[in-house]
């Protein structure tokens, strides 16, 4: 995996501006709220929607046989900028708590409403994992 930085540009904080790989096993995980696995929120709250989502995002792909070092771009849907803004350190942490100091190419779009009530936070990812024998 190759980090993708131009030459002269300051280094990003919290995401990748691009990241090159070589052809693998491509896994896309789909939008993952934060919902536990009987699909019903434990929490109204952006933070603890967030780590949730993460998880769910980190559980589909272990089932792939994948890893979080290995999500090359992330995309996350927001409804509520306000609480985002507000809560950037804390879901920072959490960040490096479930996925480490790996920062993919990532998107935030902030949107009016999630599908799945009351969600606030939906991620979605894409991993390339290594070629397997065979």
């Amino acid at each position: 995996m190759q980090f993708l930085t131009p030459e002269g540009w300051k280094a990003p904080i919290g995401y990748a501006n691009g990241i090159a790989v070589d052809a693998g096993r491509i896994v896309f995980v789909a939008g993952q709220v934060g919902w536990n696995a009987d699909q019903v929120f434990e929490s109204e709250d952006l933070v603890p929607q967030f780590e949730q989502a993460l998880k769910n995002v980190v559980a589909v792909l272990a089932v792939a046989g994948g890893r979080p070092e290995q999500i090359c771009r992330m995309t996350a849907y927001c409804c509520d900028k306000p609480a985002y803004l507000a809560a950037r350190k804390q879901l920072g942490g959490i960040w490096r708590r479930i996925i480490g100091n790996h920062y993919p190419a990532m998107s935030m779009i902030f949107v009016s409403d999630l599908l799945d009530h009351p969600g606030k936070i939906e991620l979605e990812a894409t991993a390339v994992l290594p070629r397997t024998a065979g």
